[in-house]
């Protein structure tokens, strides 16, 4: 049988065509325009999703037995508003998860309802990117709008209700709304009270692997599917990326060392760090999970070996440094912010620890250091958590670098693994679908029959004891210039 994945990024659609062994037979790719209506907004139109996806869907199985197709899934951007109206018509352009315009109403959830009321009601704090800020902002700036709303849907769930008709979420993309209780799996009261909604203006609620429905006659006949294939819940880009590397079960961790760095870590239990620093998630593979965020980790490095340097011979440079834990010069990767565990707009990229006999060699160190140490931020909230990590999955640009693997292994004091799968999140939305159509019993039996470690990098006592001393230095950073990041931001 085959088995269909949808990525639903924030450019662009990815689809997978895999089979039930987990070979990759096709992937197509399709392009959708972001619109950005004033600075700071970010915005699409959803019909464009689905549009790539009708047309995504036929090129991927225009040569394959259709016959054969089960089910497809989905992984797709998180955060994102989409709203309805009584003719399940699109009421407004969507407004998208990096999309900043609502630090009032996250104000007024985070300072007047108050940050632990809120973090009781969803686990999480009131973040720009999360959806209800936006029906707030909708909710006061268009009322006219918010008046149509018959249901709220997330991006990924808006397409899964155009191929089967059925309105329905996920627990891990349904956690980043603000709106869910992700310790009960249910949608949250108090919150759809503060929003002004009621539950039957959500979605109907699922785990990521279980079937909502059957492609419908509809969209059968735009996309070529047929009717029997099962529609899968899916999930939110991170948890479904997370089931891409194997990160599934208790105490998995994947490192996601792209553009943005991001610590995943699963977990059987519930909980909350005291400061909502980590997002404490639904995870797809039925359980739970914990997320760290900062904001410039690869893009870190291509700022400084591009922009700075002026070169893209990442692998020459880096050729050029072989002490690790000796660099006295530190920096703070904060070009765009911090999100985790700082949470501040205003922070900003630091070099410090400079002297006459510094080289170019030693300021690639500390960049690539600096996101090593920002990544150990989230380690030490979750040891707080009383998890224990002894080892990480590691994907993204960056970790194609040997050398920056090394670092993060032992600034972290963990092995490093490297598995065989490149694919992420529309790779894992495939194995949800072989899931939910009954091949596997559970996520975790799939993922340990599919992904398999190819490499894994050890740390070094020694080194590991002198990059223990550095992050001292490093934590101390940012609460000394804090004030600093505020005053230059005004």
């Amino acid at each position: 049988m085959l088995y269909i994945g949808v990525d639903l990024g924030t450019s662009s659609v990815k689809l997978l065509l895999m089979d039930e062994n987990g070979k990759i037979e096709n992937i197509v790719t399709k392009e959708y325009p972001i619109y950005y209506p004033k600075t700071g907004w970010s915005e699409q139109n959803p019909e464009d999703w689905y549009s790539a996806l009708v047309e995504g869907i036929k090129e991927l199985i225009k040569d394959c037995n259709k016959d054969e197709i089960d089910g497809i899934s989905f992984s797709g951007q998180m955060h994102g508003m989409v709203i309805l109206d009584e003719n399940d018509k699109v009421i407004r352009p969507a407004i998208l998860w990096n999309d900043g315009r609502t630090q009032a109403e996250c104000d007024y959830l985070n300072n007047e309802i108050g940050r632990e009321k809120i973090s009781g009601y969803t686990a999480n704090m009131a973040l720009t990117g999360f959806t209800a800020p936006k029906l707030l902002w909708v909710r006061k700036h268009e009322p006219e709008n918010f008046a149509k709303i018959k249901k709220v849907m997330l991006p990924k769930d808006y397409v899964a209700y155009m191929l089967s008709g059925v309105h329905c979420t996920d627990v891990s993309d349904a956690s980043g709304m603000l709106l869910f209780d992700v310790k009960n799996k249910r949608w949250s009261k108090e919150m759809l009270d503060i929003c002004g909604l009621k539950e039957e203006q959500m979605a109907k609620i699922h785990e990521s692997y279980e079937v909502v429905g059957n492609v419908c006659k509809r969209a059968s006949e735009e996309t070529g599917l047929p009717t029997s294939v099962k529609v899968i819940a899916g999930g939110g880009d991170q948890a479904v990326a997370s089931v891409g590397t194997g990160t599934v079960g208790k105490g998995k961790c994947n490192i996601s060392l792209g553009t943005s760095g991001v610590v995943f870590i699963s977990s059987q239990e519930f909980a909350v760090d005291d400061n909502n620093a980590l997002h404490a998630f639904c995870h797809a593979d039925g359980k739970y999970h914990f997320m760290g965020v900062m904001l410039s980790a690869g893009a870190s490095n291509t700022w400084w070996m591009n922009d700075i340097l002026g070169t893209n011979e990442y692998a020459k440079e880096e050729s050029k440094i072989t002490k690790l834990g000796e660099n006295n010069v530190f920096f703070l990767p904060y070009l765009m912010g911090e999100r985790t565990p700082h949470n501040n707009p205003n922070a900003r990229g630091t070099f410090i620890g400079m002297t006459m006999d510094t080289t170019r060699s030693d300021m690639l160190q500390a960049v690539l250091e600096g996101v090593a140490f920002a990544l150990r931020d989230s380690f030490e909230i979750a040891k707080s958590l009383g998890v224990n990590i002894e080892r990480t999955r590691i994907n993204g640009g960056g970790a194609k670098s040997p050398l920056w693997c090394k670092i993060v292994a032992n600034i972290l004091n963990v092995k490093v693994d490297k598995i065989n799968s490149k694919e992420g999140p529309a790779f894992g939305a495939a194995i949800l679908a072989a899931v939910g159509c009954g091949k596997y019993s559970c996520v975790e039996e799939a993922t340990e029959k599919l992904i398999k470690v190819i490499d894994t990098v050890e740390q070094d006592p020694q080194i590991v004891e002198l990059y223990n001393k550095k992050y001292e230095v490093f934590k101390s950073l940012y609460p000394a210039l804090k004030d600093m990041f505020d005053k230059m931001s005004e």
